[in-house]
């Protein structure tokens, strides 16, 4: 498999809704295009089960439902991007601190629960093949690190939990077994809670080919603590391992946007100036420390909504979104300043420049 230069762009159908454009030295092009054209050879794509309410009003964030998934992997598939798709097994996101049951599951404990999420992960391959659609890489669960599914599936229910993801697993082995099966934690540099988890499913023998790591500079340290714990992961595992999701920003301004994650603190964190050419050259810093993780297998990295405008309607939720959460933040268009065009949907210099990294 080439190294991966990969963007997570699940957002983009909902941008274009609201008008989004997209342009390449001055020339407005397909945003899967663009993409191609300047380096990137894949894209991610999070799949939620049902991302709306009783009234059939959306959660937001994207709603990337099937429909919308299907939509936006042909899109890719036409723009000669491969696809790797992203299972949340939740009606919106799923993430270390949150991993909520779809609604459709809820009541749903033990071998039940255990027999829907291999249904439906069936059912979704199934589905994709009658689309001529192919993920080259299966993503099982989201951020994991605490489990997934809860209350059954939670980290401290190691046994629940692994035959949890055994059964996503086997779905889609059963579909393609050319398929690549990641598992994906966040805090990259995390050395010790890495060992501790993947030490713990080892008895449980669980059938994956990757350990993706989420990277964000700003919250999860140096690259030099990234590199040692790929390495060490890698090696004590055998596993080849990626960077899932990592981004930077290339403006402290905020765009009009209310809730932007990164600000002069994220800044001074992160360790590179706020600009396209700090963007740019934390990317080159990036694939270079990837590059050099031990007898090759560090295999790429992956950025997060790099398409992600300054439109204030396209937030990270709704309010019914958050509602159904339980999350008490103020919905907003958090990513902005982080993306790879700017305000205006030109390609940043990062995004120019990435066939060269």
């Amino acid at each position: 498999m080439q190294f991966i230069k990969g963007m997570d762009v699940s957002m983009v159908k909902e941008l274009e809704e609201y008008h989004a454009a997209y342009y390449l030295n001055g020339e407005e092009t397909d945003v899967f295009r663009i993409m191609k054209r300047c380096g990137v050879n894949l894209v991610r794509l999070r799949l939620w089960l049902d991302p709306y309410d009783e009234n059939g009003d959306a959660y937001g964030g994207g709603t990337n439902d099937l429909k919308t998934t299907i939509e936006l992997a042909k899109r890719a598939a036409d723009s000669g991007l491969d696809f790797m798709l992203d299972f949340h097994y939740s009606d919106f996101w799923a993430d270390p601190s949150k991993q909520i049951k779809p609604k459709a599951w809820k009541d749903l404990t033990g071998a039940k629960l255990g027999r829907a999420l291999y249904q439906y992960t069936a059912d979704v391959m199934k589905r994709m093949q009658e689309e001529n659609i192919r993920p080259v890489i299966v993503q099982i669960g989201n951020e994991i690190t605490n489990g997934l599914l809860w209350p059954d599936g939670h980290v401290e229910q190691t046994a629940a939990m692994t035959g949890l993801l055994a059964n996503g697993i086997r779905a889609v082995r059963e579909a393609d077994p050319k398929i690549k099966i990641l598992l994906h934690l966040d805090f990259g540099t995390d050395n010790a809670m890495y060992r501790k988890w993947f030490a713990g499913i080892e008895p449980y023998h669980l059938d994956f080919d990757m350990i993706g790591m989420s990277y964000y500079p700003y919250w999860n340290g140096s690259m030099e603590d990234l590199l040692y714990n790929m390495n060490d992961i890698s090696r004590t595992f055998q596993k080849d391992v990626l960077v899932a999701e990592t981004a930077i920003g290339y403006t402290l301004d905020p765009l009009g946007c209310d809730g932007i994650v990164f600000s002069e603190k994220e800044e001074a964190a992160a360790g590179y100036p706020a600009t396209q050419e700090g963007q740019l050259e934390f990317l080159k810093d990036l694939y270079e420390t990837v590059r050099k993780v031990e007898n090759g297998r560090g295999i790429g990295v992956l950025y997060w909504e790099p398409a992600w405008l300054p439109i204030p309607e396209c937030t990270w939720s709704k309010k019914i979104g958050c509602e159904y959460m339980k999350d008490s933040m103020t919905p907003g268009n958090s990513w902005a300043n982080q993306a790879l065009f700017d305000a205006k949907g030109n390609a940043n210099q990062a995004l120019i420049h990435l066939a060269e990294l």
